[in-house]
């Protein structure tokens, strides 16, 4: 019997966290076979430095309101609780040498994983970590050829949600509660998030 830990590692900035992403990690967990997800939120991602609106606490705070009652899953604060950029290579290599033993799942959208061989050490990421990839609605360009071999899609329905469309629905004053996990648009709400400017 195999008793090696399978460690999912869903990476992002989570500004803020939707249905689309708890979709992604149930998606991820039942497939393969994973014993839990960690949601690792950037703290300041170098491939957008000025997209961020949320603080990392908030985005932290939005998390952990969003995996309450879902089984396996939890926040990672690796990346915040780390000064400088925050490399996917860096984090991984962290996650190996915290959890020995453990085999490590990367979870990513189709259009990050276009992007990946420009990421830094992209080989190292796929040495550390087997890629699961989320299907992204109307992303019909290949793989890069690096990746074949070494990924796996997600059978799962396409979620035409994201962060940067809710953040502007918010902004325009309009709901997006089709959109979030109710105690996200709670706490959005709350701490009058993604508001318009006055």
């Amino acid at each position: 019997m195999n008793n090696t830990p399978r460690i999912g590692v869903f990476g992002g900035t989570f500004d803020p966290i939707h249905l689309g992403h708890l979709a992604i990690a149930r998606a991820a967990k039942a497939q393969a076979r994973l014993d839990n997800v960690l949601f690792v939120v950037a703290a300041a991602p170098p491939h957008k430095p000025e997209a961020v609106l949320a603080s990392a606490d908030m985005r932290a705070a939005m998390i952990t309101a969003a995996l309450k009652g879902e089984s396996g899953f939890e926040l990672s604060r690796i990346e915040l609780d780390r000064p400088g950029p925050s490399y996917t290579v860096d984090t991984l290599r962290a996650l190996k040498e915290a959890t020995p033993g453990a085999a490590l799942f990367f979870i990513v959208g189709y259009d990050s994983a276009l992007d990946l061989p420009k990421w830094h050490a992209p080989r190292e990421i796929l040495r550390l970590a087997s890629l699961l990839i989320a299907p992204r609605p109307r992303n019909t360009r290949p793989l890069p050829p690096m990746l074949e071999g070494n990924c796996e899609m997600l059978a799962m329905r396409e979620y035409p949600f994201a962060s940067s469309e809710i953040r502007a629905r918010l902004q325009r004053g309009e709901s997006a509660e089709d959109a979030l996990p109710p105690a996200v648009a709670r706490f959005i709400q709350q701490n009058r998030l993604y508001q318009r400017c006055p």
